[in-house]
């Protein structure tokens, strides 16, 4: 259900900014596994490790109290306690005739009185069925031969709301109606038509009708799981109150390559994973996994001759769009996907994973890992520590000239940010540290302190160079971002002269940094000065 990424084995101080790849700002195709944008073949993808961005979860007393709001799981906790101390059953473990109806009345499907309507029988069938498949219910035959139901041991624990058992059964049932999705949708209508209307054929017939649903249901299965996975990772980057998604930018996202615009076969594809979703989603939405609104049927109905609508052909607005369906990731839902990753082997973090110890550690975690939202977890460590304190401890773990040693200082910086002025003691402290000294004035001139020193030739040269390799880690190389940077360069009209004392800072990326502004300097003078300045730093190591 994850996308993959390439395995970060960190970086020493002689390794240069390319090797020492540091994807803590990943595109977005990285995530959605778009291994062709950066020439992985199928060999390579063994060696690939596996990435799943962090999420934010609220705490599992909430959602265990999420999990039992859910309509389908209070009927099943109801029907097992209505089942004490003991139920009659027919020989498959379903309720018997008479007690359809009371059982229906209880959960509210049917009014006290008067005919019992198929559609409440059939869910309270349905509910009964899960609680059997939970183990809420337990079955079993009487000396006397009677098929009985009694209450299961996990029965009182959920509803006293114990959160681990509450949430274990919910999972359980979310895997549940998952498979059941796929296999209720994996049968070619063609196929369901013959089923009722033609006698069997022979055996080998059979042999390949069985070989083409197994096939239909593996497509559907992997359609939905890939389905799964873009909502969870879009939701771990969706800013709060915008987690929806649009059926048809969903289908999109599975079917139409990165960079591409859909052309009309496309859209056509497009058309038909929505289709191929639509039940399936609503089915999860039923166990709260997520929330749908499904395809207004109308539009996949032909009308005078016209063909059904097409996602993507014209620009709709707002309510049009909703009308192709639209379905929002759930808080539980994150859960469940984040645990079903979790069983199958996958590393699947939640933001504030590696905000748990001190400042040494948290910055270390931060450039190590490679999916993480630094700002996130930052903010996590930061949140109830006096500004002070914390700014010390965040300082002097920024020190060092190790090959992360710049990606530290840059999220130091982004830490005091998130401090703010109450920082501005421990800062001051560090003004005239050769290492620390340059950010910490900029960082105090952009809080609006007027009496800042400007730093001297040394440092302001080193920093220049530290925070252009901060972000040549941090962004792993990203050309365009690195000629923004570029372009606001010091060189004040003599290239010769200002690379020839670049070149002579002692910091462990000077050749790495001044190789990259050779390379991306849209002047050609300049970026020749640049590649010779980077020759001499190499030769002087």
């Amino acid at each position: 259900m994850a996308g993959r990424r390439r395995r970060n084995t960190g970086a020493s101080a002689g390794e240069s900014a390319a090797e020492a790849v540091l994807p803590a700002d990943l595109e977005l195709q990285d995530l959605y596994g778009a291994f062709a944008a950066h020439g992985l073949d199928d060999e390579d993808l063994d060696d690939a490790a596996v990435l799943v961005p962090p999420v934010k979860l609220p705490a599992e007393r909430e959602l265990a109290e999420q999990a039992r709001a859910v309509p389908m799981l209070g009927y099943a906790l109801a029907l097992a306690r209505w089942a004490a101390p003991h139920r009659a059953v027919d020989e498959f473990g379903d309720l018997v005739e008479a007690d359809r109806a009371p059982a229906a009345r209880l959960l509210g499907l049917a009014p006290a009185e008067g005919e019992l309507p198929e559609e409440a029988e059939v869910e309270a069938l349905r509910a009964w069925s899960l609680a059997c498949d939970l183990d809420l219910v337990e079955l079993g035959t009487t000396a006397e031969g009677e098929h009985v139901a009694v209450p299961g041991p996990d029965l009182e624990p959920a509803e006293q709301g114990d959160p681990e058992t509450v949430l274990e059964l919910w999972l359980t049932a979310a895997g549940i109606v998952r498979e059941l999705a796929v296999e209720a949708d994996s049968l070619p209508e063609e196929a369901g038509e013959e089923a009722e209307g033609e006698p069997a054929g022979d055996g080998e017939e059979d042999e390949d009708a069985l070989s083409e649903l197994e096939e239909a249901r593996d497509e559907a299965a992997e359609l939905l799981d890939e389905a799964l996975q873009v909502l969870y990772e879009t939701t771990a980057f969706a800013e709060p109150g915008n987690e929806t998604v649009p059926l048809g930018v969903l289908a999109a996202l599975l079917v139409v390559p990165e960079g591409e615009e859909p052309s009309e076969e496309l859209l056509g594809d497009i058309t038909d994973v929505m289709v191929a979703l639509d039940p399936m989603l609503g089915d999860l939405a039923e166990l709260g996994l997520l929330e749908y609104r499904p395809i207004d049927p109308e539009l996949f109905d032909e009308e005078d001759g016209e063909e059904p609508a097409v996602v993507g052909e014209e620009p709709l607005d707002e309510e049009e769009s909703a009308r192709f369906g639209l379905v929002r990731l759930t808080p539980l839902g994150q859960y469940g996907i984040r645990q079903w990753l979790l069983e199958d082997g996958y590393d699947a973090p939640l933001v504030g994973d590696l905000a748990q110890g001190d400042a040494a550690e948290l910055l270390r975690a931060v450039c190590e890992s490679a999916n993480v939202l630094p700002e996130e977890e930052l903010r996590v460590w930061v949140a109830g520590r006096e500004p002070v304190a914390a700014a010390r401890e965040l300082l002097a773990a920024a020190r060092g000239v190790d090959g992360y040693g710049p990606l530290r200082r840059m999220l130091c910086v982004s830490a005091l940010n998130l401090l703010g002025a109450g920082a501005e003691p421990a800062v001051r402290e560090v003004m005239e540290d050769p290492e620390l000294g340059g950010a910490a004035r900029a960082w105090l001139t952009a809080q609006g302190a007027t009496d800042v020193p400007v730093p001297d030739r040394a440092m302001a040269l080193w920093t220049v160079v530290d925070t252009f390799a901060a972000q040549l880690l941090d962004n792993g190389g990203d050309a365009e971002l690195l000629r923004e940077l570029i372009a606001d360069l010091p060189v004040n009209g003599d290239p010769a002269g200002w690379f020839g004392e670049l070149w002579r800072v002692d910091h462990p990326y000077t050749a790495d940094v001044l190789e990259a502004i050779g390379e991306l300097h849209p002047d050609r003078a300049l970026a020749k000065e640049a590649r010779k300045a980077a020759f001499k730093a190499r030769s002087k190591n």
